[in-house]
Parts: structure tokens; sequence; C-alpha cells
């Protein structure tokens, strides 16, 4: 697809992982306008999905869901941010979400379809050439496994059973060992999915897929513990929107169902961001100073089934996947409302669906 494009020069490099073309495109993008420039694709194999970025930021973590269910280490070009494959091990399933913890020496995995997660070892030169040390059992379709900022607790969700499971790090095994108490319940038929957690380490926002809401938790510095402040929906009454089923879910009724997808905050913590993907569209809700409890501001429309969206680093620019579409949108984030203003769409590969965004020196 990117025959002819010109070499990069900026120092921040945008990764969208494309699944049913089985490629990662890279860009550049310029710091100032946040529009995009082709860079290369990298040809990494059928169902590349999840991808998360090294600590260090030298390297890309990219997650294969079809057999043999592997993660690829992935250098990244410092001049250019093209990737080269450095690394494969194999993973114990199917796993539609990675993270790394803050020290980036482990990288979490969690798989929906076969009800855990996994915890593989991050070599010293930032490889992973070991199957997973850990597997855990979770409830229904475990969705996201994040660490808090400081690395000592970690969240996953499990969609299918409603719940929040909470672990503690052991520092020394390098294991997870489950908190006291292990999970913490979301309302029935909410779905929790994906999680993020705030810049000042207070607060956990969990996205539920069935019922579009955010929930906020604030985090117990302590002990690492969850408990729950306030559910805000995400997605308006006037959407025509049923609430989602969990699997196995009956047959197709036809009604139009919330099917929320991604969450993002920005790095000074003002503004929060979530998709839909039935209705294509980004809610935007500020977040309040101190307490961190959303207000939904509004929603905007974007490529179809938006699957994926990041935030630079810089916090100024919003970009969007859909898995229908062949472009990314990039968006301007209004420094002092969060309002979302166009600056550009751009080709991708087909089934864009995971977004990275990495700023080197």
């Amino acid at each position: 697809m990117f025959s002819g494009a010109g070499s990069a020069s900026a120092g921040t490099f945008v990764y969208v992982s494309a699944a049913t073309a089985g490629a990662i495109d890279t860009y550049s993008m310029d710091a100032k306008t946040g529009a995009l420039q082709q860079v290369s694709t990298f040809d990494a194999g059928k169902m590349v999905m999840p991808m998360t970025v090294s600590a260090d930021k030298k390297h890309l973590y990219a997650v294969i869901r079809s057999q043999p269910y592997r993660v690829l280490t992935l250098a990244i070009d410092p001049a250019t941010g093209k990737l080269s494959q450095e690394a494969v091990a194999a993973l114990p399933d199917s796993m539609p979400y990675v993270s790394t913890d803050p020290s980036g020496r482990l990288l979490f995995t969690a798989s929906y379809g076969g009800n855990k997660i996994a915890v593989s070892p991050i070599g010293r030169d930032g490889l992973v050439t070991d199957g997973a040390r850990q597997m855990i059992l979770t409830g229904r379709n475990a969705h996201s496994i994040v660490s808090d900022r400081t690395g000592r607790y970690v969240f996953a969700t499990n969609l299918g059973s409603d719940v929040v499971l909470q672990f503690v790090l052991n520092p020394q095994t390098g294991m997870l060992e489950a908190n006291n108490p292990p999970k913490v319940a979301t309302k029935p038929g909410f779905g929790p999915r994906h999680i993020i957690v705030s810049p000042d380490n207070k607060s956990v926002y969990v996205l539920t897929e069935l019922m579009g809401h955010v929930i906020q938790y604030a985090l117990d510095a302590a002990k690492g513990t969850l408990s729950e402040v306030e559910s805000v929906k995400s997605v308006p009454d006037d959407a025509g929107l049923f609430p989602g089923i969990a699997p196995p879910a009956p047959a197709d009724d036809g009604k139009p169902r919330v099917w929320a997808a991604d969450i993002g905050i920005t790095p000074n913590g003002k503004f929060l961001y979530t998709t839909e993907r039935t209705t294509s569209r980004i809610a935007l809700f500020q977040v309040a100073a101190g307490d961190g409890k959303l207000t939904y501001v509004t929603n905007y429309p974007t490529e179809q089934q938006p699957r994926g969206i990041r935030i630079d680093p810089s916090g100024r620019f919003l970009i969007a996947s859909g898995e229908k579409s062949d472009k990314l949108s990039v968006y301007a984030i209004d420094q002092e409302s969060g309002a979302l203003a166009p600056v550009g769409r751009y080709p991708v590969n087909a089934g864009a669906n995971w977004i990275e965004i990495v700023t080197l020196p």
C-alpha cells in the first residue's frame, strides 16, 4: 500500500495493526499539525491485533491471534520509525490485549476466548523470547489487563463475569498474587472491557462494552484495591441502542446494540474519550481536577466500527481507526475544552484495530 512513500523525519511515530491484512502500518506524525506521513508496512501475520510499546520506547510488542499464537518483539528504528523483528515467543491462547508493567520487565496478556491472563518475562535486552511464566484462569471473557502506574498492582476485566480482578505484583518473583478482595463486581450485564489509569494514579476507569458506561473506581494506594465512585453513560439515550449481550448471545434479533470498544485519557488527565462501534462515534468526557469525576460532554462521528483510539504523548492529538474503514482519522484536541477538530484522514490496511504512538528524543 505504501509504495513510494517518503522517509520519516519526525520524532513521533504511529503504528496501526491491520488484522485482516496481517500488517502493521507505520506513519510519522508532524508534531505541530498532527498530520501523518506514510512510512512503511511490516508484514506481521494474519490477525495481528493488540500492541504495546516497551517502557524504553525501543521495541513494539505485537500479538498474533491466529495460530500459532505468539508475540513478536519488533525493534523501532529511532531515525525512521521502521520496524524489524528481533524475537518471537509463544502465547498460551488467542490474546486480544497486551500491556507491560512500568519497569518494562513483564508482558501481560489477556485471553477473551480462553478465560485466562498470562505473564511473560521481558529480557534486559527488551526481547520476549520465552513462553508465559504464569497463567491464571479467570472468570468468563478476560478482556484487558493493566498495571497501575507504580507497578505494584494489576487489574484485569472479565466481560462475561462482570468483574474486575485485583492482583498484587510480587516484586521478588514477578508473579501476580490475588489481592484481598480478589475482585470487584460491576452491575450485571455491564460487560467490563478496557481499562485506563489516571495520570495521578488515583482513579481507574473501566469502559463497559455492553452498556457503554465508564465506571470510575478510586484506587487505594496502600492496598491496591478499587472502590466504585460513579458510573457515567458514554452513549446518549437518543442513540437508540439496546444493551449488548455477553456471549454466548442468542440469535441476532436485528436490534442495534451498544458495542463500546476503547478508552483513552489525556496525559494531563483533563479529558477522557471512548468509542462505540455500532454508531461509529467517539465520546468526550471532562475529568474533574482532584476527585477525577467524569462529565459527559458530547460525541463525534468517526471511522466505521472504531476499535481503537490513542492520544499522542503531547496530549494534543487523538487518532482513531475503524475495523471497517480504509482510513485513519486524526483529530486535534482543544486544550481548554477537549473538543475534537479533524486534522485529516489517511490510508490504512484492512481491518485496522489497534494504535500505538511513540515520541522519541
